[in-house]
């Protein structure tokens, strides 16, 4: 199934399927420009999403995939973005969540979509939990 039509992807809004395991409703997404750690370029990324404090949560399951996705380089090494969701589009800075805010993200992420602990097991290695806070407060 592919990704995005033609025309969503020359608006630069690559929207993906639905995958197997979630519900009807599908999973909330976020629209995510950062700038690519290596090139320099902007780069939009939806990401699956968990609306937290004064912001958002996106996991970096990468699928199951040993490797940690691009996107969370890029955010690692340019922390500040923009972030499209529903109708707003905001300004935000990325952090990694550690400890018990990580662990607390984590816990209801996988009670609301089990199949995101499979592609840890699957991964061999800690999914990274960012949260996008928003920088106008």
């Amino acid at each position: 199934m592919p990704w995005s039509s033609e025309e969503e992807f020359a608006e630069g809004r690559p929207v993906p399927p639905r995958i197997p395991g979630f519900d009807a409703r599908g999973m909330p997404l976020v629209l995510v420009h950062n700038i690519g750690a290596r090139s320099g370029r902007e780069r939009i990324n939806p990401l699956f999403f968990q609306p937290v404090d004064n912001g958002w949560a996106v996991f970096g399951t990468h699928g199951g995939s040993p490797r940690d996705p691009a996107w969370y380089r890029n955010l690692m090494a340019n922390p500040r973005v923009t972030i499209e969701v529903g109708t707003e589009t905001v300004p935000a800075v990325a952090r990694l969540a550690r400890g018990e805010e990580r662990e607390r993200i984590w816990a209801r992420q996988v009670a609301l979509v089990p199949k995101f602990a499979e592609f840890e097991a699957a991964s061999g290695r800690q999914v990274p939990v960012v949260v996008l806070e928003r920088a106008d407060g």
